[in-house]
């Protein structure tokens, strides 16, 4: 018996699964179709010997609205990041952090004031403004890049480069911060009023959290869709299923190969290292650790802010070289050299768990990219992800909610019709 549903979702990321979520509550009959053999999309958590890996180092962003709409923020149990970082490279560590993290951090924070006051005086202009402004009025913006963003506000090029710039290219995966300034300052607004955390038992949580309200014979996995065609969508394996509405919600690349209207984005990359440490960690901190060099810009001990990551005595150390997708071995011992000087110790003992090289890990958007793209296509016809909406958790909830508002709609109007 050929199966069918009201409605098909390519794809079980987190635009897809908040959809049919949305839609199934509504009572609309949903299928979810997930090329891979788990939820999550780019977002999923490995456990190799007993350490959670994350696919490429991500950080939760609890101050996301989305987020905070979608799920019951508990169910995470969140592991919360020092709000701040350690600014670490060839002259040694700076603790800019609160003080009450490292005796140090009182010190270093006082001496920067001192040494660097119009960026201090710039940052806190910048950051007020961002905290207390409504999302609108950042989201319509001038259109310039995030270094140009920067610039303007008045924050030195040396403060640029030493912190912020190792740190966004964290969170952008762009070092040159060619990324749109109004995508810079939603961001950064979330980030002040929440902080970065770790759910517990990884970031696969989130999507899962979101998959456990869909019935158990609502996904079927391992089943690529090859065709979306007026009639529903094709199976790899020729199989038809009907359907009145079809969203796509993969990545860019594959939603514009399903769907001919649809641009193919441009993409940032990115490869994660993930070490196993036997014994104390180098930082017992959780705070992220960036670096001005060209190679390691931000590494953490992930333990120490999740230690559900790593078994009891040891420790869980993630480095991340943005624009680069590239695991070999020369390129390893590169990535180990510069920890060791980074956190002041020996790292030939240091065990390499796994490296991710992910290819296509966020949609780039630069000052000219659209922060929100319409979702419908035509009757029967949406797309959805954060290519769709900004490159974020919140852009990818936030575009399947809008995606299932607007099938809601389109059956609504079909019903009198």
């Amino acid at each position: 018996m050929t199966q069918q549903a009201e409605v098909v979702v390519v794809g079980a990321g987190l635009a897809g699964l908040t959809a049919a979520r949305e839609l199934r509550s509504a009572g609309v009959d949903v299928l979810v179709c997930e090329a891979e053999d788990e939820v999550g999309g780019r977002i999923r958590t490995d456990v190799v010997d007993g350490f959670r890996l994350d696919r490429g180092f991500q950080v939760l962003l609890p101050g996301y609205p989305a987020v905070r709409s979608t799920v019951r923020v508990a169910d995470l149990r969140l592991r919360h990041f020092t709000q701040g970082v350690i600014a670490g490279g060839d002259r040694g560590r700076r603790y800019l952090a609160p003080p009450w993290r490292h005796p140090a951090a009182l010190r270093d924070l006082a001496e920067f004031a001192w040494r660097r006051p119009r960026d201090v005086t710039a940052l806190a202009w910048l950051s007020a403004r961002d905290t207390v402004a409504p999302a609108r009025v950042l989201r319509a913006g001038p259109e310039r890049s995030t270094a140009d963003e920067l610039a303007r506000s008045g924050v030195s090029d040396r403060t640029v480069d030493e912190v912020l710039r190792p740190f966004l290219a964290g969170v952008f995966l762009d070092p040159a911060l060619r990324t749109s300034s109004r995508v810079f300052h939603l961001i950064w607004r979330a980030f002040l009023r929440g902080g970065g955390a770790l759910p517990a038992a990884g970031m696969g949580t989130l999507p899962h959290l979101i998959a456990r309200d869909l019935p158990t014979d609502g996904i079927r996995y391992s089943t690529p869709v090859t065709e979306v065609d007026d009639e529903g969508v094709r199976l790899e394996g020729g199989e038809r299923i009907p359907a009145r509405v079809v969203i796509v919600a993969t990545g860019g690349d594959t939603a514009a190969r399903l769907l001919p209207t649809v641009s193919a984005p441009a993409w940032h990359s990115v490869t994660t290292f993930y070490y196993r440490l036997a014994g104390r960690p180098p930082l017992e901190q959780p705070t992220l650790l960036v670096d001005s060099g060209e190679l390691v810009l931000n590494t953490a001990v992930i333990s120490a802010a999740a230690p559900g990551y790593a078994p009891p005595g040891s420790a869980l150390v993630a480095a991340s070289v943005p624009e680069r997708a590239d695991a070999d071995p020369a390129t390893e011992t590169r990535v180990r050299t510069r920890l060791a000087r980074l956190y002041d110790t020996t790292t030939a003992d240091w065990e390499l768990i796994r490296a991710y090289p992910i290819r296509r890990a966020l949609p780039v958007m630069t000052e000219r990219h659209p922060l929100r793209s319409t979702v419908r296509l035509g009757p029967g016809r949406y797309v959805c992800g954060d290519h769709r909406d900004t490159s974020s958790q919140q852009g990818a909830l936030t575009s399947g909610k809008r995606t299932a508002r607007a099938v809601l709609h389109e059956l609504a109007d079909r019903s009198w019709s």
